[in-house]
């Protein structure tokens, strides 16, 4: 029943080796927000000087109105690209911590349920009652769990479809504007 030093390292080398995974993944994810970030400001930076000169190459103030309906569409395009790009590094970080913790579930119900086994066999005769309870409590815990976790994917899988709806019909109203606007300075 009791744990021995060596189970005692073993959980703690398990322990550290989870704390090692979680401290990558965040690290990972950081590198690809930096490059992200850093990639977008470059691109923008070099969009905005291209854009200015265009609108100053304008002959008149037709023309300028044009083209500056002209330049809208591709910024929005790649505001909603940047965002998905975001949501996308997020909804993966997200999902490796997800099975990082689904794994420690599974390992500490492995061990609850060798202790509890190896109680069970030292424990005295008529407790069998007060075992099975408990392994009834901790399987209802574990059902629990499970549907838990599998409506917070269902959720997950909603909220992805929604965003992708929400970037596709932002992009085409941005774009109809943008040709309105053209036709009408034209």
């Amino acid at each position: 029943m009791f744990a021995t030093p060596e189970q005692l390292a073993g959980a703690n080398k398990a322990n550290v080796e989870a704390m090692l995974t979680l401290a990558n993944t965040a690290f990972a994810s950081a590198e690809r927000f930096a490059a992200l970030n850093l990639n977008t400001a470059r691109a923008v930076l070099e969009d905005s000087v291209n854009n200015a000169k265009a609108l100053l190459g304008a002959k008149d103030l037709q023309e300028a109105i044009s083209l500056q309906a002209t330049l809208a569409q591709p910024s929005v395009e790649k505001a909603v690209a940047y965002s998905r790009s975001v949501y996308e590094i997020s909804a993966q970080t997200q999902e490796e911590f997800s099975k990082l913790v689904e794994a420690q579930f599974a390992e500490v119900n492995k061990n609850v349920a060798s202790s509890l086994d190896k109680a069970a066999k030292s424990a005295p005769a008529g407790s069998d009652v007060a075992v099975a309870a408990v392994k009834s409590a901790i399987a209802a815990a574990n059902s629990a769990y499970d549907t838990m976790s599998k409506a917070a994917k269902q959720v997950a899988e909603i909220a992805e479809a929604n965003v992708a709806a929400a970037t596709n019909a932002t992009v085409k109203a941005v774009g109809a504007a943008a040709t309105t606007k053209a036709k009408k300075a034209a």
